[in-house]
């Protein structure tokens, strides 16, 4: 369960994957929303090589990438 919400919604890369760097310092499990396929593709491949588990769900005005670690 997310502790813990980074809205990178309207970010240009690398924004929204230095705002999941930052989320993973402190959290165990967090949400990632983002609203473009690049922003979705960086965090999923960051969240990889991070070792973190993601799930993705299409939201309103794009996705909601939920990480855990």
């Amino acid at each position: 369960m997310a502790d813990y919400t980074v809205d990178a919604r309207g970010l240009s890369c690398p924004e929204p994957v230095v705002r999941t760097k930052k989320a993973f310092d402190g959290h165990q499990a967090f949400d990632v929303l983002v609203d473009n396929e690049t922003s979705k593709e960086n965090v999923i491949r960051f969240c990889d090589k991070m070792k973190a588990a993601t799930t993705v769900a299409p939201t309103d005005d794009g996705w909601k990438i939920s990480v855990e670690k």
